[in-house]
């Protein structure tokens, strides 16, 4: 059987992020990716300068067109910018009794606000709760709860709790933002706390990371495996992915990562 994933998110003009990262991280781990497209952004490893919002009718198109007939394994949510688009999505999930690996992206790498302010509450209320997954990097999860912007563990876990009790089944909040020389990623929902640490690369080759992070996810999901080895899997590409990145000379900002590491390495820095 062929694993295949599907992606539903925007359009990043740079191909660092959305929908070309997502589908470049699917086929570096062997998925087959579809895709469904909410908008369409002009950007760059700068920042973004325009965006323009697809139709609720043509979002709910593309995905009803895929899952009724793609067999899908896994589904990754990343940008959806508004409330139409997300009522639209958490109304076909439900119709195709389907849940997913949802990425809250607010605010890309760059700065830029991806999320319109009065969508944040459909987020909360529409796509939680049939999240499988969530994937909060520290300021999303201190947006998603309405706290400042977590510390220590403890502050993390709390925060946590917060976010299962609106629906999704686990909560993934990534350490990226923290401080210190690991970067660890704690899994909540299971009856222990997971935990997925690295040794903090300190880089400008960032841009894309938690799109990649959940579609990589999204991809071991695909391919049978369960949560916990899924993220495992997920962070081991990530950080390799990252730490590869610093010969592509990708723009003249905050660069990609290097998805395709294993098939065409390119000249590290000095």
């Amino acid at each position: 059987m062929t694993a295949i994933a599907l992606t539903i998110a925007g359009s990043d003009s740079g191909g660092g992020a959305g929908i070309q990262a997502d589908l470049k991280t699917f086929s570096a781990l062997g998925v087959y990716g579809a895709s469904v497209l909410t908008a369409i952004t002009a950007q760059n490893t700068r920042g973004v300068t325009a965006i323009e919002n697809l139709s609720p009718g043509i979002v709910r198109a593309q995905i009803d067109a895929v899952l009724s007939d793609i067999d899908v394994k896994a589904i990754k949510i990343g940008m959806v910018s508004t409330l139409e688009t997300i009522e639209t999505i958490a109304a076909a999930l439900r119709h195709w009794d389907r849940r997913a690996v949802v990425d809250p992206v607010m605010v890309a790498t760059s700065g830029n606000r991806l999320l319109q302010p009065e969508a944040v509450d459909a987020l909360r209320q529409l796509l939680l709760p049939i999240a499988l997954v969530l994937t909060p990097n520290l300021p999303e999860a201190a947006l998603l709860t309405g706290q400042p912007v977590a510390e220590d563990e403890a502050q993390i876990a709390r925060q946590a709790e917060q976010l299962l009790a609106l629906g999704p089944s686990a909560v993934l909040i990534k350490g990226g933002h923290s401080k210190g020389d690991l970067c660890t990623d704690l899994l909540f929902g299971g009856a222990t706390i997971e935990r997925f640490a690295s040794t903090r690369i300190m880089t400008s080759h960032d841009h894309g990371t938690g799109c990649t992070l959940a579609a990589a996810i999204a991809a071991e999901l695909a391919k049978g495996a369960d949560l916990c080895d899924a993220v495992a899997g997920a962070k081991a590409y990530l950080t390799a992915a990252i730490a590869a990145a610093e010969g592509l000379k990708v723009g003249r900002g905050r660069g990609p990562v290097h998805h395709f590491y294993r098939w065409w390495p390119v000249p590290q820095s000095l």
